[in-house]
């Protein structure tokens, strides 16, 4: 693999130029070790341990790996827990991309209508946040396409952006504006005028709205609590993040966990988050990704060389964090496990 120093240039958050769709991306060997790496681990440290139980969770210097390159701007990974291997999407290409540890990163499929952030569901039925259709749509095992959440109150959703699912199965989404912009989506007015976090029942049904509707001004990622009696929701625009109770199906608000995730002299902001299994919250931030201890206090920060926009855990021992980062998929050996999601139970508890 191919490894990277802090002073790799950082890739701006919003591209102007487009790069041909049809170009098939670069990729890196996986099993190629740089030199880079001898240089990481006898330089300063690359991560940045605020408190010592940072140094329980990563290595501060575990290098970031680049497993695929070459994308337009990647989002959405999601790792499969039988078969080994990493979905993310491609959203300005339509394109869904897949990495194992056998072939470099490629695309996998294309058009996706511009997904975003996928999850599985405890049948390892992808779940997808369109874009362009404005949906949450399900994809089986077999291929087959059902959309499973598209309007509320008789008008089209924004654009669902990211989700998560539960044990009992229902499925909680956010809701902001990004589809409907252009490089991100495709470019139309809204039908509906706030921005909204949404569950979708056990068994389906349609969304019911969770929040206040003037409380986000741009809703983004959004995780459980390991034991899920608490769900965490950032905006990307007020660049902090909620802290909710849940309390049959529904949401309380119980205070504002973290604020001002921003750094004018660094590019980066609040957009996928996750929790591990020992209730640590992981959300991308200025230069790659920032880690709150449970009582709301951040307590290191992992450098990426590009701008991150998502993340997740995956590998065989689910201890390999994989980023999704503008044109690039990169990995890097982690000390903890995520937060149990339904669809990770088929092999075993990664905790």
């Amino acid at each position: 693999m191919r490894y990277y120093s802090l002073d790799y240039p950082i890739f701006p958050l919003h591209p102007f130029t487009r790069a041909d769709d049809r170009q098939p991306p670069r990729t890196k060997d996986p099993h190629t070790a740089g030199e880079r790496a001898a240089q990481q681990r006898g330089s300063v440290m690359l991560h940045e341990a605020l408190q010592p139980a940072f140094r329980a969770l990563i290595d501060v210097n575990a290098p970031a790996r680049v497993v695929g390159s070459g994308f337009l701007f990647t989002e959405g990974p999601i790792w499969h827990p039988l078969e080994h291997y990493l979905l993310f999407s491609d959203i300005p290409a339509s394109a869904r991309g897949r990495w194992d540890s056998v072939a470099s990163a490629r695309i996998d499929a294309q058009p996706t209508n511009k997904g975003n952030g996928m999850t599985r569901d405890a049948g390892l039925n992808l779940l997808v946040c369109e874009h362009a259709t404005s949906s949450v749509a399900r994809i089986g095992r077999d291929g087959a396409r059902e959309v499973i959440a598209s309007h509320f109150e008789g008008k089209e959703l924004n654009s669902p952006n990211d989700l998560v699912v539960g044990t009992d199965g229902a499925i909680y989404f956010t809701d902001p504006t990004y589809g409907r912009m252009p490089w991100y989506g495709i470019e139309r007015p809204t039908q509906l005028d706030f921005q909204g976090v949404y569950r979708i029942p056990p068994g389906g049904g349609d969304p019911q709205l969770l929040v206040e509707r003037n409380m986000f001004s741009q809703p983004n990622g959004l995780c459980f609590s390991p034991d899920e009696t608490l769900l965490y929701v950032n905006d990307t625009v007020q660049t902090n993040i909620r802290l909710f109770e849940i309390r049959d199906g529904r949401l309380k608000f119980v205070r504002v966990f973290a604020s001002g995730i921003s750094d004018p002299n660094k590019q980066g902001v609040p957009d996928g988050m996750k929790c591990d299994t020992r209730g640590n919250i992981w959300i991308t931030a200025p230069a790659g990704l920032w880690v709150y201890a449970p009582d709301g206090e951040l307590i290191g920060k992992v450098a990426i060389p590009e701008n991150s926009a998502n993340f997740h855990w995956g590998g065989p021992d689910w201890r390999t964090l994989f980023v999704t980062a503008t044109t690039s998929v990169y990995a890097l050996d982690v000390k903890v496990g995520p937060h149990i999601e339904p669809f990770m139970r088929a092999r075993n508890d990664p905790s």
